[in-house]
């Protein structure tokens, strides 16, 4: 889940064997919501922290968990998502990223070892290595040196990592669209011998087809006995569909961005609560959940809050859309244990898109 306190922007994991989701709040729910909700880890941002209130402030107030009274797991990014989204303002080299902030455009400039300094001064469980995250589509050339520079950059990471002990350091397999990047990438990866390993680089804007071949291609070539952490992915069929190929981990800001705009997610399918159908709705956003805003609250009600841009109504629809998927993701795993999630997942896609597929 996002939460955004200011700019400081943390991200919820609820963790299962065989699948894992990660959801975006808002500036009300505090730690305690988080934990009622389920949340077992966070994900807090690199480089929104680096930029305010600033990696050393955080460090100073004793790290992220004193910093924001979190007593449970934390997950750090690298930055390298952020930088990549601003790609009219950065300049890549082999040493790094020279990059301006969206802020005030200034100078800034990140490489695996300061991003390992941030990441060590945040104090996250889990840190992740520094790569490039490359637009979709790009060419096999430049892919593939991208690739190849995310594996230097990886072995940096890992050579200026210190606190080996007290933070776990995934490796980033990129590789675009290509699986003979990808497979190359996994292959120098595991050869360094990370704790965890991610994939990078897909659901970018490419057509679902490819998102779905790349992801079966890529699982398999992540080693079993590690966490496998499919990153930007939050949608519930690209939930269920990681939660198949064996994935452990996701996390998006999917659902409270939607929630911004009045819409949430239910058993039955996406309801746009702001619409004029609901003006006089006196039922709960969805009969069939039992979340904080659903046994509280109606649909009129949560919709005048929308339309009068109240951040009452944008943080209950963040309660329900983060309920929803920590549901769907418990129901994953009892699926999952009884050896039944394609049937599953054709009947969920059945009441939630109208079809199978």
């Amino acid at each position: 889940m996002y939460i955004k306190i200011g700019d400081l922007k943390l991200l919820k994991i609820q963790v299962i064997q065989n699948g894992v989701t990660v959801y975006e709040g808002m500036v009300e729910d505090a730690p305690e919501e988080l934990k009622e909700i389920g949340a077992q880890i966070i994900l807090s941002n690199t480089y929104h922290l680096y930029l305010r209130p600033g990696h050393e402030l955080v460090k100073e107030a004793g790290g992220l968990h004193k910093f924001m009274n979190w007593d449970k797991p934390i997950l750090t990014d690298c930055g390298g998502f952020q930088v990549f989204s601003l790609s009219d303002l950065r300049t890549i080299s082999e040493d790094g990223v020279e990059f301006r902030s969206h802020l005030d455009g200034s100078k800034h400039f990140f490489s695996p070892e300061k991003v390992m300094e941030i990441e060590e001064a945040l104090g996250a469980d889990i840190i992740m290595s520094f790569d490039e995250c490359v637009k979709y589509p790009e060419t096999h050339e430049y892919t593939k040196n991208s690739m190849e520079r995310t594996t230097r950059w990886a072995r940096r990471c890992k050579e200026a990592h210190k606190n080996t002990d007290r933070q776990a350091l995934f490796g980033i397999i990129q590789g675009g669209f290509y699986e003979d990047l990808r497979e190359k990438s996994a292959k120098d990866l595991i050869e360094l011998d990370f704790p965890g390993y991610a994939i990078g680089g897909i659901s970018v804007g490419e057509p679902k087809e490819e998102f779905l071949k790349m992801l079966y291609f890529t699982t398999p070539l992540m080693p079993e006995n590690k966490p496998r952490y499919l990153m930007g992915v939050g949608t519930p069929d690209y939930l269920i569909e990681a939660a198949i190929a064996g994935i452990d981990m996701c996390d998006c800001v999917l659902p409270t961005r939607i929630a911004r705009n009045g819409t949430a997610m239910t058993w039955n399918g996406k309801v746009v609560v702001r619409n004029a159908t609901y003006e006089k709705d006196w039922g709960p956003v969805d009969p069939k959940c039992d979340c904080y805003a659903c046994r509280n609250y109606t649909r009129a009600y949560i919709r005048h809050l929308i339309k009068a841009n109240e951040i009452l109504g944008v943080r209950l629809l963040s309660i329900h859309n983060i309920y929803f998927l920590t549901k769907l993701m418990e129901r994953v795993r009892i699926e999952i244990e009884h050896d039944n999630l394609e049937n599953f997942k054709n009947e969920f896609y059945a009441k939630y898109y109208g079809t199978k597929e």
